[in-house]
C-alpha cells in the first residue's frame, strides 16, 4: 500500500480532486504548496500512493460480538517486489525515479535487499506467529523482453514459495503491484488494449511454472491507483494527465484482470481475487441544503475510483480490501483533514474505523464476495500508536463478522519498512524496522503483539 505526505512536508505534492471526471487539467498544477485553486475553488490534497480510497460511512449494525475470529481466519503481512527487492531496473518505476526533476524523493536502489534476504525474512515472519505472506512477482524480471521468459527468475520465485512452505507460511502471490516492464510501457502501457492479453500470457506462464504451491492469487494490486495517479494526475508513470487516459486505463485493467483470472484458473485451483484501494467517504456539510451536492461529489469519486473494479470482482473467489483512512466531502468536493485532526506520518487522518466502512461497501457492491483485508496499516514513529490503530481496525473486522460478513483474513501492510514510492524511505509502515546501511531487521513490539493475536486468533485488550 501503498503515501503522500513526507515527514518534512505538511501537505502532499499530489493534488487531486477525484470528483475528477469533471476536472479541468489544462490549468491543473501539481506542486509542493499548501493550496491549489481551480477557478477559485479549493482542491483537496489527498493521500494516495498505493493505498487510498472509498467507502460509505456506515453506522455499526453489530450483533453481540465475540473477540475470537472464525476458525481458519488467516493472518499475514505484505510486501511488493519493487518496494523491497532492490535492483528492479527494468520496469517503469526505476526509469521514473531517475528522470530529471523526478517527483520521487529518492531512488529505490537496493531497498531491503529482500531479493537475497527473503529466507531470513520469511523465517522471521513465521517465528512472529503469522501464517501467510503476500508478496509480488516482478513482471520485468520474469519477462524482460516481449515473449522472452527468464527461467532463472521463475526459479527465484519458486524458491520464495518453497521458503514459505518450509516455514508453514501460505504464499499469497500478487502478479502485478504497480510496476510494469519498460517494453510494455513503451507500447502504451495500460492504455493499450493489447496489454490485457500480454498480462494474461504472463499470468499463465507464472501459474504454470511456479503455481503448484501458491495458496492464493492476486491478479492486480490497486489498479485504481495506477490508473488515477499515473494517467490522470501524472504523478506515477507514465505521467499522463488525461481524463480519457484514466478511463481507458480503468477499462484495460478490468479486462486484464478478467483475462488473467481465466488464464490462472485454467492451471491452478487456488483462490484468486483482485485488491482495491479504498477509503471511507463521509459527508460533512454545515448546511443540510448542500448535502445532495456533497453526495454527488462523493458518488463521482466512487464512479472513477472503484465501481468498475467492484463489478469485475463479482466473478472472483475473494475480494481484497485495502484502506488506511477516510475522506470527507462537502458540496465543493473533498475536504482536507482539519488542523485539529490526529494524523499519521503520511498526513492521513488517524481513522482505524475506516476499515469497517470499506469492508461493508465492498461486501455490498460485489454481491457478497468473501472479503480478505489484503492491506491495512499505519506509518508512524510511535509503535504504541501502530498497536492502537490496528486494534481499532480489528475491532471493526469483528463487528462486520458479527453482522454476517464473510471475512477470511487480515494482512498488515507492511512486513517491514520499505521504499514508499515517491516518498522514498521516510514513512515507516513496517512491523519490522530495517537499517538501510546494514540491512539488519528488528521486529518492533507491534510485530510481537500482532503475532500473538495471530497465534491465538483472538483480539486481546490493547496494552495499557
Amino acid at each position: 500500500m501503498s503515501g503522500y505526505l513526507s515527514t518534512e512536508n505538511s501537505l502532499a505534492v499530489f493534488v487531486w480532486r477525484l470528483t475528477a471526471e469533471g476536472i479541468d487539467l489544462d490549468g491543473f498544477e501539481v506542486e509542493q504548496r499548501d493550496e491549489v485553486f481551480e477557478g477559485g475553488r479549493h482542491l483537496s490534497m489527498l493521500p494516495l500512493i498505493g493505498r487510498s480510497f472509498t467507502c460509505a460511512s456506515v453506522k455499526s449494525m453489530s450483533n453481540a460480538r465475540s473477540n475470537t475470529f472464525p476458525k481458519g481466519f488467516t493472518w499475514g503481512t505484505a510486501t511488493a517486489a519493487h518496494q523491497v527487492e532492490g535492483g528492479n531496473w527494468n520496469n517503469d518505476w526505476w526509469d521514473w525515479e531517475h528522470r530529471p526533476n523526478t517527483v520521487c524523493k529518492e531512488p529505490s536502489g537496493d531497498t531491503c535487499d529482500h531479493y537475497n534476504l527473503f529466507p531470513q525474512d520469511i523465517e522471521m515472519l513465521a517465528k512472529l506467529g503469522f501464517d501467510n505472506y503476500r508478496f509480488s512477482v516482478e513482471w520485468s524480471r520474469i519477462e524482460p523482453e516481449d515473449g522472452e521468459f527468464s527461467q532463472a527468475e521463475l526459479n527465484h520465485y519458486r524458491a520464495v514459495i518453497d521458503a514459505c512452505r518450509a516455514n508453514n507460511i501460505t504464499p499469497v502471490v500478487t502478479l502485478h503491484h504497480f510496476t510494469t516492464p519498460r517494453w510494455v510501457a513503451a507500447m502504451g502501457g495500460w492504455t493499450n488494449d493489447s496489454t490485457a492479453d500480454l498480462f494474461a500470457r504472463f499470468s499463465e506462464k507464472v501459474a504454470k511454472s511456479i503455481g503448484q504451491d501458491v495458496g492464493k492469487w492476486c491478479t492486480i494490486n490497486e489498479p485504481n491507483m495506477v490508473a488515477t495517479i499515473g494517467y490522470l494526475l501524472g504523478e506515477f508513470p507514465p505521467g499522463t494527465k488525461s481524463r480519457e487516459a484514466r478511463r481507458k486505463a480503468n477499462d484495460v485493467f478490468c479486462r486484464a484482470h478478467e483475462k488473467s483470472r481465466d488464464a490462472v484458473k485454467s492451471v491452478s485451483n487456488a483462490p484468486l481475487g483482485i485488491t482495491l484501494a479504498m477509503q471511507e467517504y463521509t459527508i460533512n456539510v454545515e448546511d443540510e441544503s448542500h448535502r445532495s451536492a456533497a453526495e454527488a461529489m462523493r458518488n463521482q469519486a466512487w464512479d472513477g475510483l472503484e465501481d468498475c473494479f467492484l463489478e469485475v470482482a463479482k466473478g472472483d473467489d475473494y475480494f481484497g480490501v485495502q484502506t488506511y483512512t477516510r475522506e470527507r466531502f462537502d458540496q465543493n468536493g473533498r475536504i482536507k483533514p482539519g488542523e485539529d485532526m490526529r494524523k499519521t506520518i503520511m498526513g492521513y487522518e488517524f481513522r482505524p474505523q475506516a476499515l469497517e466502512a470499506c469492508i461493508r461497501r465492498a461486501w455490498d457492491k460485489t454481491g457478497n464476495v468473501p472479503i480478505i483485508v489484503t492491506e491495512n496499516g499505519i506509518a508512524t514513529s510511535d509503535d504504541n500508536e501502530r498497536i492502537e490503530y490496528v486494534h481499532g481496525a480489528l475491532e471493526g473486522v469483528l463487528t462486520c463478522i458479527a453482522d454476517g460478513i464473510d471475512i477470511r483474513g487480515y494482512t498488515y501492510w507492511s512486513l517491514m519498512d520499505n521504499f514508499e514510492w515517491t516518498y522514498g524511505y521516510g514513512p515507516t509502515f513496517g512491523l519490522v524496522a530495517c537499517d538501510w546501511k546494514t540491512q539488519k531487521r528488528t521486529p518492533r513490539p507491534s510485530a510481537h503483539w500482532l503475532g500473538n493475536i495471530a497465534k491465538s486468533n483472538t483480539l486481546a485488550p490493547r496494552p495499557a
